[in-house]
C-alpha cells in the first residue's frame, strides 16, 4: 500500500518559542502556577536540606520580585485606569508590600536560622491568598474592562526581564 503525501504535510509548522506573545492574564497566571510549584517543592524538602531550601527560597523570591514589579508598574495601573477596581488594586499593593518585607527577610537569612522555614511558609500562604484574589476578582475585571491584554503581556514580559534582583 502506497502512502500519499498531501501538500499540507510539507508545510513546516512554526517552532514555538518562549517569546511567543501571551496576554497579560495568561502570563501572570502562569507565573502564579510556577511559584506555587516552587513552594510545593520547598515543602517536600526535609529539615536537613538547608542548601537546597535556600536555593529554592531565593528562586521563589526572585520570581516574586520580578512578577510583583511588573504587576505594580504595568498591570495594576492599567486595571485601575480601565475599571472601578481601586479597592482590589489597593489591597493587592498592600499584599505586595507584606510579601516584599518577607522576601527581604528571607534573602537576609541563612536557611539554618530558626525562623527561616516559618517565613517561607507565611510567604507561601500570603501569596496563595493574593493569587486567589487576583484570579477570582481582578482578572475578571481586567477582561471585562477590554484592556489590550496582548500589549500588556508584552510589556510585562519585557519588564520582568529587566528587573534587578536584590543581592543575597
Amino acid at each position: 500500500m502506497k502512502s500519499t503525501t498531501h501538500s499540507q504535510d510539507k508545510i513546516p509548522k512554526p517552532i514555538p518559542t518562549e517569546t511567543d506573545p501571551q496576554d497579560a492574564i495568561t502570563l501572570l497566571a502562569e507565573d502564579h502556577e510556577h511559584v506555587k510549584s516552587l513552594f510545593e517543592q520547598y515543602e517536600e524538602l526535609g529539615e536537613r536540606a538547608h542548601a537546597t531550601k535556600q536555593k529554592l527560597a531565593l528562586q521563589i523570591c526572585a520570581e516574586l520580585t520580578k512578577h510583583a514589579t511588573a504587576e505594580e508598574e504595568i498591570f495594576y495601573p492599567a486595571v485601575r485606569a480601565a475599571s472601578k477596581a481601586d479597592d482590589i488594586v489597593d489591597e493587592a499593593l498592600v499584599e505586595h508590600a507584606s510579601a516584599k518585607d518577607l522576601i527581604a527577610q528571607i534573602i537576609a537569612m541563612e536557611s539554618t536560622d530558626d525562623m527561616y522555614d516559618a517565613k517561607v511558609k507565611v510567604l507561601s500562604e500570603l501569596i496563595d491568598h493574593h493569587v486567589n484574589e487576583e484570579e477570582t476578582e481582578m482578572f475578571p475585571k481586567a477582561r471585562k474592562a477590554k484592556l489590550d491584554l496582548d500589549a500588556l503581556g508584552a510589556e510585562i514580559a519585557a519588564r520582568k526581564e529587566q528587573v534587578e534582583l536584590p543581592p543575597h
